[in-house]
């Protein structure tokens, strides 16, 4: 580490995040033989987004322990690591990859500063600085990994106030009442719908388009098949209605009673808050201001995942965008 004219600290590398791009990006660090860094986590423990997922979800992506022939579990952020050979599980629940998460971390003695809540990122000459409640770091390099999950978006239409993001359930199994809307049709919208409908449940999912009939194998667009195979599953076919090109445009609450109306006028009432499965606006918001953007509002990155405006910022995570291609599954 090296000390500035004031005797502060200049790490070499600040990673902002400690999930699956944190922790991942650090181990790649170690292995480039890079020790001057710090891993600034927000919360108190590694993999603190994955360990609020609802208790019930379980990663759409399997896990197999394939390191013995050269290739990597599909769920691994390291080499020679798999979340099926530590957890023996193939599709883990959030709670279960944070224990992976934090197996890694511990191996591989990463840096991790919990409890330091990264709030503002400023380049001063040839460094940045990190500001966090807890006082102020610097780093010749920032990577940020924050994420998406704690960000969730909740304005996607006229009182969706009204409604419960699907990130904010800690387990599906609580929710109250027997009549559900589920406004978004992809991951989030069908895990939800699936374990109501277990439950016995009446759900009606509203999508702007149809991602379950989907063509495409870009998972970015199209259904896993691990949901795939969940809404053939009879429980789902018999208690949940899809409501394809069916785009909410407003929520309103009169008399306890929660009416949906979806394009067209066509309106829908539940007596439960509706569940809003609706993404997320992403932690990437916090440094926008040291990008470009592309066309498609995305951050705008060289090749090297580096900002083409401020020499030194690297994104990695699920909002990294290069051409077409997202790699929110990578």
């Amino acid at each position: 580490m090296f000390p500035t004219q004031r005797n502060e600290i200049v790490y070499d590398v600040a990673v902002v995040g400690a999930g699956a791009a944190g922790i991942g990006v650090a181990v790649a660090l170690r292995h480039a033989g890079i020790e001057n860094f710090v891993i600034c986590e927000r919360h108190n423990r590694v993999g603190a987004s994955f360990a609020s997922w609802p208790a019930e979800t379980r990663f759409i992506t399997p896990s197999f322990p394939t390191n013995s022939i050269g290739m990597l579990d599909l769920n691994s952020i390291a080499i020679k690591t798999s979340p099926a050979y530590s957890l023996e599980v193939e599709h883990p629940t959030g709670e279960e990859y944070a224990k992976y998460l934090n197996l890694v971390a511990r191996i591989f003695r990463l840096p991790v500063r919990p409890n330091t809540d990264v709030e503002q990122v400023t380049q001063i000459d040839d460094c940045f600085r990190i500001d966090t409640p807890g006082g102020t770091l610097r780093a010749k390099h920032v990577i940020w990994a924050a994420g998406e999950f704690q960000y969730p978006r909740l304005n996607g239409f006229i009182g969706s106030e009204l409604c419960r993001h699907t990130a904010t359930i800690a387990r599906y199994g609580e929710l109250d009442g027997d009549d559900f809307i589920v406004v978004g049709g992809y991951e989030s919208g069908v895990d939800v719908a699936f374990h109501l409908a277990c439950r016995g449940k009446r759900v009606r999912v509203f999508d702007k388009n149809r991602p379950w009939v989907e063509e495409s194998s870009d998972p970015s667009v199209a259904l896993s098949p691990f949901t795939l195979e969940r809404i053939r599953d009879n429980r789902f076919f018999s208690q949940v209605e899809m409501y394809p090109h069916m785009p909410v445009e407003l929520v309103t609450r009169v008399n306890g009673v929660y009416e949906v109306m979806a394009q067209g006028g066509h309106r829908f009432r539940t007596s439960v808050p509706p569940l809003f499965a609706g993404g997320f606006e992403g932690s990437e918001k916090l440094v926008a201001h040291l990008f470009e953007r592309r066309e498609d509002g995305s951050l705008l990155l060289s090749e090297h995942d580096e900002s083409t405006m401020v020499p030194g910022v690297f994104l990695c995570g699920p909002a990294v965008r290069h051409d077409d291609h997202v790699f929110c599954f990578i």
